[in-house]
């Protein structure tokens, strides 16, 4: 049971971590995008669209290449998730609104449409053979022993979000790239002024942010449902979970890894033990719960490299600077 439950945790806890990781490089910026839940629905429709275009081609889908339907999925749901993101910097940082609404306004546009997408042109058949494949990991046999189960028993899009972390982690703290992102989010005046282009590292972020996040959905739909709309709905609630878990990490990509798998245990919790509606309910409040309390003690701590990026919501106005 232990063992079916950290197998779930990790799971879930990819879903989580693909957001917390757009997110985070979004927030690195400067830019708090509550668009997050409705990137990952777009990133969803996009990938499984193009999963769609694919596999009506073939005379048998159930031979589609996995190579294929991996890299299709990944390109569509890129152009989805960040055609989405691009709608989201244009408004707040060409436009300067408001990020809250703007956010807020992407996350209903983008779980709508993709609603839309999704009943309207893909079909189920073909999506949950598809996802069959895609969740194929390299030890598929229920009776092999725990280690293996644990750490080889997930698809492709587990293993990408673990390494993407890594990689996060080093191009902010180790590169120059990072640094002038980082420098962006916390003073953009002085970025500027030192010669960083402030518009490109913010659309930047935001475009590789929101690519990252689609992921997520594209994950969860194709690979933790085994290619199933049923639950779909479930992406946003993820997605806000996602947030607050950007908070639990401090803003630290490899920290993510291991929250992400802690938020993934504690949002499975309440369905391992099966107990009252109430105690249900208050179990899948505890993420949300020990958000808050990270969030006050590290303020209390007034550690600078825990807290936010300075500039967190605000609108850069160049001609103030």
């Amino acid at each position: 049971m232990f063992v079916s439950f950290l197998i779930g945790a990790i799971a879930i806890g990819t879903v989580l971590l693909y957001g917390c990781l757009g997110e985070m490089l979004m927030e690195k910026s400067g830019h708090l995008n509550l668009g997050i839940p409705g990137i990952m629905c777009m990133g969803t429709a996009g990938g499984c669209l193009g999963i769609e275009l694919y596999m009506n081609g073939l005379a048998n889908p159930e031979n589609a290449s996995w190579f294929l339907l991996i890299l299709i999925s990944i390109l569509m749901s890129i152009l989805f998730s960040v055609a989405t993101g691009a709608i989201y910097g244009f408004l707040t940082v060409t436009l300067r609104c408001n990020q809250n609404i703007t956010g807020l306004a992407v996350t209903t546009f983008g779980t709508g449409l993709a609603q839309f997408i999704m009943s309207s042109y893909v079909s189920r058949k073909l999506f949950n053979t598809a996802g069959k494949i895609i969740s194929r990991g390299l030890v598929n046999d229920p009776n092999a022993n725990g280690f293996l189960r644990v750490f080889f028993s997930h698809g492709f899009f587990v293993y990408f979000a673990i390494a993407l972390a890594i990689v996060f982690a080093a191009v902010l703290k180790r590169t120059r790239l990072g640094l002038h992102l980082r420098a962006v989010g916390e003073n953009p005046a002085a970025a500027d002024a030192d010669g960083i282009n402030v518009t490109a590292y913010k659309y930047g972020s935001i475009f590789v942010g929101s690519a990252v996040a689609g992921f997520g959905g594209l994950f969860y739909t194709m690979d933790y449902l085994k290619g199933s709309w049923e639950n779909a709905s479930t992406i946003e609630s993820f997605g806000w979970l996602a947030i607050a878990l950007v908070i639990f990490t401090l803003w630290k990509p490899n920290i993510s890894i291991f929250g992400s798998i802690l938020f993934g245990g504690l949002s499975i919790t309440a369905y391992v033990l099966n107990g009252s509606s109430t105690q249900n309910e208050l179990l899948k409040l505890l993420p949300y719960i020990i958000t808050v309390v990270v969030l006050i003690i590290t303020s209390i701590r007034k550690k600078r490299e825990n807290q936010p990026p300075a500039s967190l919501g605000l609108s850069y106005f160049r001609e103030e600077r």
